[in-house]
């Protein structure tokens, strides 16, 4: 089973009840509006020990950080401000008392550098590793929300910085090379919620989301949402120092923003932003009508067998 066919199934077995009012699977953030021009948005991550993390080369504080960041990226990808966030712990023994006060300083951290409340939460025991679930709940106007399904033909797509350090970081954790830069940047991501809600406020920008699965899989994400189809230049991914192509287009949790913007306003977006942020926007190719996403090398279509993080 892949994910996109568990997410699809999913879909269907709950079509058939109420939406109460969301927009539901589909985005990186459910949609409740409140019907006076603006909506909530939430969200929600799973970080499980031996598949996200290992406890041995991560600091529980550097955990904690990292366990609200990737779900406050989410939010950021769809133009919202945090406010609040729930979350659940299940800790074995070994990991409860000094560990877990580190891990809840870190996720404090990150709460005040954005102004999100803890608001609730469970904790349980865990008979083997540590599993981490956060809700994020940001909130952002109506019109200023931005969805993975609003990419339309001849838009310019763009991210938000380079890519692959943090994929070339976990193969250096993976490979007991701890201090790395690259190391450190897997351990300690970033989100972008002021570029976010920037890029909210621009009417060019259509389509949004996070790259926390790589590029490969991610775009393919607005392509499905969108009907539509993309072209990107190998030439024009942002490498990061450090990494290689490969792992800039397949490797995960960069969590750099991920959009596409109309062509006749791309060169003062990514002008503006680069005024604003002191970064560039990094053009990578264009929306086409169809044919799902085509690799390009030197202007002509390649076979590539790039994939991103695959769930199963």
């Amino acid at each position: 089973m892949t994910e996109f066919g568990f997410i699809e199934r999913i879909a269907q077995l709950f079509s058939g009840l109420p939406a109460n009012g969301f927009e539901g699977i589909g985005d990186d953030c459910a949609v409740l509006p409140l019907g006076s021009g603006e909506s909530l948005l939430f969200t929600t991550d799973l970080l499980t020990e031996e598949v996200h993390f290992l406890r041995d080369r991560t600091s529980p504080r550097e955990l904690g950080r990292k366990s609200l960041a990737v779900n406050l990226s989410d939010i950021a990808s769809m133009g919202a401000q945090p406010v609040a966030t729930l979350l659940s712990l299940a800790l074995p023994s070994d990991a409860t008392g000094e560990w877990a006060e580190e891990f809840m300083q870190g996720y404090r951290e990150m709460s005040e550098e954005f102004s999100a409340a803890l608001v609730g939460g469970d904790t349980t025991r865990s008979a083997s590793g540590i599993t981490i679930n956060v809700t994020a709940i940001g909130r952002a106007a109506d019109d200023r929300i931005k969805r993975r399904s609003d990419a339309r033909p001849g838009d310019v797509i763009f991210t938000a910085g380079e890519l692959g350090a943090s994929g070339t970081g976990l193969r250096d954790l993976l490979e007991g090379r701890c201090d790395t830069p690259a190391a450190a940047l897997h351990r300690n991501p970033q989100p972008q919620v002021a570029e976010g809600r920037w890029l909210a406020g621009r009417p060019e920008v259509h389509a949004m989301m996070d790259l926390s699965d790589g590029l490969a899989s991610d775009m393919r994400h607005i392509l499905d949402r969108s009907g539509v189809g993309a072209e990107i230049d190998t030439a024009l991914i942002p490498v990061a120092a450090g990494s290689d192509l490969r792992t800039a287009a397949c490797g995960g949790e960069d969590y750099k923003l991920l959009l596409t913007a109309d062509a006749d306003a791309a060169a003062q977006l990514a002008a503006a932003f680069r005024q604003t942020f002191r970064s560039p926007l990094y053009p990578l190719g264009r929306i086409t009508r169809d044919g799902g996403l085509v690799w390009l090398q030197d202007g002509r279509p390649v076979e590539l067998d790039w994939q991103g993080f695959r769930h199963y």
